[in-house]
C-alpha cells in the first residue's frame, strides 16, 4: 500500500464549518468531559492506564484507535483501512477489548471508539484477522454493489458530490445512502455498544452526508449515544461542520489551528473571547483539541515537539470553558507513517518512544481543575496586552499563564474564598486573602492554577 493511500486517509478525513449555534447538546454527559486519546495503544495497555492514571486523574473518557480488522503493515494508518468489522486489529482481539471496557468502567472512565465507516481498504490481501479481501469485495460483508459509483479520488472540495461520493485517497467509498450499508454499519456499532462502549468518534464524517449518519445513528440500540464527528473546516468548501451538529459533537479544527498561531506568533491576550467569539461553532457541540494524530504529523497544529508552547496550550484548553477537550497521547516519530512502538504495547510511560501527554504533570493536573470549575463563567480576566494572561472560573478556580520571555510578579484579583490553595502546576501553596487576592511570581513559560477541589499541597 503506497504512502499516498494514507497519511492522508485520516488527515483528509474531513473539512468545513459555518457558525450558527444549533443542534444537539451532545458534549460528553456528566461532570467529567475530558477525553484522553490513547492513539494506537493496545487495549491491554489502555486498560491498565485507566486504572493507574485516567481514573484517578479525573478523565471522563478514553478514546481508543479503530478496533476493526484492517490491512497488514506496520504503519499507523493501516488501522484506518478496515477489511472486516471483526475486532481483530493489531491492538487486540474481542476478549482484550471487552476486558478493557470493563476495566475502564471500573475505574470510572467511559470508552469512545474511533470508528471507520466511510470506506473500506484499498488493494487486496489478507487482513490482520485472516480475512481475504480485494478492493470492493470484502467477503461476508460488502460487494461491489455497496460502493459509490465514483471510483476516482476526491479532487474538488467545492463540489459536494465529489467530496461525498468519490474516494478519499483511493479508499473504497461505501454508499451510505444504501439501506444494506446503513444496516451493516449500524450492526458493527451495535456490536461495540453490546460490549459496553459509551461513544464513537466518526472518522471522515465529512465524506458522508449528515442525513446518512443520522439514519445510521437512529438504528443504534442507544440512538442518543455520544458521538463526535470529524469534519475539518475549509473556507468556502461545499460541506460545512455545522451540517452535522444535529447528530452530535463536531470536532472544531479551527480551535487547534488558531491556538498554534496565537502561541507561536501572536499574543495570548487575544484569547479573551476564544470560542464563539472567534466564529467557532457553539461550545455545546464542539470537540476541541490542541493536536490529534493527523495534525501533529502534518504540522497544522502544535505538537509534542513544540515544548512549552504545546504544554501551555493544553493548560489553557483545559482551563477555558469552551467545547469538550481531547488530550492527544501518542508516540515520538520522525517518519510520519511509522506505526506504534512495540506494536502498540505500552510497558511504561516515557519509555520506548511513548509520549504519554495525558500523564504530563502540567496537563494531568488540569483535568481535576476542569472538573472542579465546570459550569463556572470566566471572571477576573487580566492580560498585559502581550503574552501574560490570567482568569478565574467563578468562585471555583483561577489560572495564570506567563508566556513572556522573562518572569512576572504581580498581585491577582480572584473571586475565590480566602484560604490556602495548591498551585497544581508546581505543587506549591498559594494564599488568597480576604479580598480574593494573591501575589505570585511566574517564571517564563510557566503557569499557575488553583481550584476549590485542592486546598493544600
Amino acid at each position: 500500500m503506497a504512502r499516498r493511500y494514507l497519511s492522508a486517509a485520516v488527515a483528509l478525513a474531513a473539512a468545513a464549518v459555518v457558525m450558527h449555534p444549533t443542534g444537539a447538546q451532545a458534549s460528553p454527559p456528566g461532570t467529567k468531559d475530558v477525553t484522553a486519546v490513547l492513539f494506537e495503544w493496545k487495549f491491554a495497555s489502555v486498560a491498565r492506564e485507566c486504572t493507574t492514571t485516567l481514573g484517578p486523574a479525573g478523565y471522563g473518557y478514553v478514546q481508543v484507535s479503530p478496533p476493526a480488522e484492517h490491512i497488514q503493515g506496520p504503519q499507523w494508518w493501516t488501522s484506518y483501512q478496515p477489511v472486516s468489522y471483526r475486532i481483530a486489529g493489531r491492538l487486540g482481539d474481542r476478549a482484550a477489548f471487552q476486558n478493557m471496557v470493563n476495566t475502564c468502567h471500573a475505574a470510572g472512565v467511559k470508552v469512545v471508539v474511533d470508528t471507520v465507516i466511510n470506506h473500506m481498504a484499498a488493494g487486496n490481501g489478507t487482513g490482520t484477522g485472516g480475512s481475504s479481501y480485494t478492493k470492493y469485495n470484502y467477503p461476508g460483508l460488502y460487494s461491489s454493489y455497496d460502493f459509490d459509483n465514483c471510483t476516482s479520488q476526491i479532487s474538488n472540495y467545492q463540489d459536494r458530490g465529489n467530496v461525498q461520493n468519490c474516494e478519499l485517497v483511493g479508499l473504497a467509498d461505501l454508499d451510505t445512502g444504501e439501506d444494506y450499508v446503513r444496516r451493516t454499519i449500524a450492526g458493527y456499532m451495535n456490536g461495540l455498544l453490546s460490549l459496553g462502549v459509551d461513544g464513537f468518534r466518526v472518522d471522515a464524517a465529512k465524506h458522508m452526508p449528515a442525513a446518512d449518519l443520522a439514519n445510521i445513528k437512529s438504528r443504534l440500540s442507544n440512538p442518543s449515544v455520544y458521538w463526535k464527528q470529524e469534519v475539518i473546516f475549509g473556507a468556502g468548501e461545499a460541506v460545512q461542520p455545522t451540517e452535522y451538529t444535529g447528530n452530535g459533537d463536531v470536532q472544531e479544527f479551527r480551535y487547534a489551528y488558531d491556538l498554534k498561531r496565537v502561541f507561536t506568533n501572536e499574543n495570548l491576550a487575544y484569547l479573551k473571547n476564544y470560542g464563539e467569539g472567534w466564529g467557532y461553532m457553539n461550545s455545546g457541540v464542539s470537540g476541541v483539541f490542541v493536536d490529534n494524530h493527523d495534525t501533529e504529523r502534518n504540522g497544522s497544529t502544535l505538537s509534542y515537539k513544540d515544548g512549552a508552547n504545546y504544554t501551555l496550550a493544553n493548560v489553557f484548553m483545559l482551563a477555558w470553558p469552551y467545547g469538550a477537550p481531547d488530550i492527544n497521547s501518542g508516540y515520538e516519530f520522525t517518519d510520519h507513517d511509522a506505526g506504534p512502538p512495540n506494536g502498540g504495547q505500552v510497558n511504561a510511560c516515557w519509555q520506548d518512544g511513548w509520549k504519554c501527554q495525558h500523564n504530563w504533570p502540567e496537563i494531568k493536573s488540569m483535568v481535576a481543575f476542569r472538573n472542579a470549575t465546570r459550569g463556572q463563567a470566566v471572571t477576573n480576566w487580566w492580560d498585559n496586552g502581550g503574552d501574560a494572561i490570567a482568569f478565574g472560573r467563578g468562585s471555583k478556580g483561577f489560572v495564570a499563564i506567563n508566556h513572556e520571555p522573562g518572569s512576572l510578579t504581580r498581585t491577582y484579583q480572584t473571586s475565590l474564598p480566602a484560604g490556602t490553595y495548591c498551585n497544581v502546576q508546581s505543587n506549591t501553596p498559594v494564599t488568597v486573602n480576604s479580598s480574593g487576592q494573591f501575589t505570585a511570581t511566574l517564571g517564563s513559560n510557566t503557569a499557575l492554577a488553583i481550584h476549590a477541589g485542592k486546598s493544600g499541597c
